[in-house]
């Protein structure tokens, strides 16, 4: 009752501050009409309060979004249930969703009335332009009495969340020509063949046959390896994302990041879709193994909470890869480039793997001067040259490309970036 009398509204305490004026002045004139008047303004507000605070404790509320996961740019809808538990009718209820900045202002719902064990159900819908995961909630309920003499908060504790994960682009069908480390037309099967002594092997995964241990092996490296030449045949493959600061250009959902980042999830999802046994290897420190049922899912799911790393190190980068890398094929999406950190990326073009190259000119983001242009232009080549050099197809991308155009590029053999590589070194040697 006392936290009901704190939730007298406005008119409330006038009531009172009338009750206590007309009191007064029933003593001083010793007029009892006025005195019963008095007492009927008094009675009001603490009729109101004990009303108010008798139903704030007998609600239940019930929140469903739908879904749980949506892209970048799609709308979720989210439905409200509150239901009144006790015998007496609600007055006037406000509810309230709490909501972060990124989806949008608080929805504000007025429900006049709540009878007895009656519910009722109020939907909105919410909408991010930037992929992240995002607490929607708590609902926070106001109720008031008829006259609106009290109004008392109440907030439900229960959250719900949303996922916003990068948009997914449809790519088309194109073959990979030599991306199989497995089943498929183009079988590249990576298996020694001089003996028990030279067998190929890689760490010991969970799950793994303890019989297929290489002990010798093991004794050498320090940690439990596998043979590998009785694994069945698959389709492998390695996504890898750049997430260097230094590497990206631009801010927010049009920023050079996002792009990658869309890019990586859309590739993916292609690659699952068509029977790989997928990876994904950040250079933030995510290494997601996504050929398990469900995997697609946590792969999003990872991808929506992404950001670039100020002291992310491409060394660093490329030795995870390296690490569980088995053949197949490595696809990075990179950004802007040195020279030797290409060469340094050209170390995994070992043990069979295809490797193939979104090169982000993350420079064309900006507004540049012309020599500030030219100069840049030429580093962005430097790098690809290096790229294509060390057995990488290498796909350019600058400002205003799109995916689904540039993915047939990744399909073409290196007998075509083998020619475009030898014109750029004579158009670079004719620039010196």
């Amino acid at each position: 009752m006392r936290e009901a009398l704190r939730g007298l509204t406005t008119r409330g305490r006038s009531f009172l501050a009338a009750a206590a004026a007309a009191a007064l002045s029933a003593l001083i004139l010793g007029e009892k009409d006025l005195l019963r008047v008095a007492v009927l303004l008094a009675v009001l507000p603490l009729l109101a309060a004990s009303y108010v605070g008798r139903s704030r404790y007998r609600l239940a509320c019930t929140r469903t979004l739908e879904p749980h996961r949506v892209p970048v740019g799609a709308s979720a809808r989210v439905v409200l249930r509150l239901q009144n538990m006790s015998r007496l009718p609600t007055g006037t209820l406000l509810l309230e969703d709490r909501l972060p900045y990124a989806l949008g202002s608080r929805p504000r719902v007025v429900l006049e009335r709540l009878g007895a064990h009656q519910a009722s159900s109020v939907a909105y819908t919410v909408r991010a332009d930037v992929r992240g995961r995002y607490e929607v909630g708590p609902l926070v309920v106001r109720l008031t009495d008829p006259f609106g003499l009290c109004e008392l908060t109440r907030s439900f504790p229960s959250v719900d969340r949303l996922t916003v994960i990068p948009q997914v682009h449809p790519l088309p069908q194109v073959r990979l020509a030599g991306e199989f480390a497995g089943t498929g037309e183009s079988r590249a099967r990576s298996v020694a063949v001089h003996g028990e002594d030279d067998a190929a092997t890689r760490e010991y995964r969970r799950g793994d046959d303890l019989r297929r241990v290489h002990w010798r092996s093991t004794a050498r490296v320090g940690e439990l390896m596998v043979r590998r030449e009785e694994q069945p045949w698959e389709s492998r493959g390695t996504v890898v994302l750049d997430t260097r600061a230094t590497a990206h250009r631009g801010e927010g959902p049009t920023a050079s990041f996002e792009w990658a980042v869309s890019a990586a999830a859309s590739v993916a999802v292609h690659l699952r879709q068509n029977g790989y046994k997928l990876r994904m290897v950040t250079g933030s420190g995510i290494d997601v193994d996504a050929a398990e049922a469900g995997g697609e899912g946590a792969l999003l799911d990872h991808l929506a909470d992404v950001k670039l790393a100020q002291r992310a190190d491409l060394a660093e980068l490329v030795e995870r890869v390296r690490h569980r890398s088995d053949g197949g094929l490595i696809l990075a999406l990179l950004g802007t480039l040195t020279v030797p950190e290409a060469e340094l990326l050209g170390q995994l073009r070992g043990n069979n793997a295809t490797c193939v190259a979104f090169l982000i000119d993350s420079t064309s983001w900006l507004n540049l001067p012309d020599p500030a242009r030219a100069e840049a232009d030429r580093e962005h080549g430097a790098a690809r040259l290096a790229l294509v050099h060390a057995g990488w197809r290498v796909v350019p991308v600058a400002h205003g490309a799109k995916l689904p155009a540039l993915w047939p590029l990744a399909a073409r053999g290196q007998q075509g970036f083998a020619v475009r590589a030898a014109l750029a070194e004579t158009v670079a040697g004719g620039v010196r």
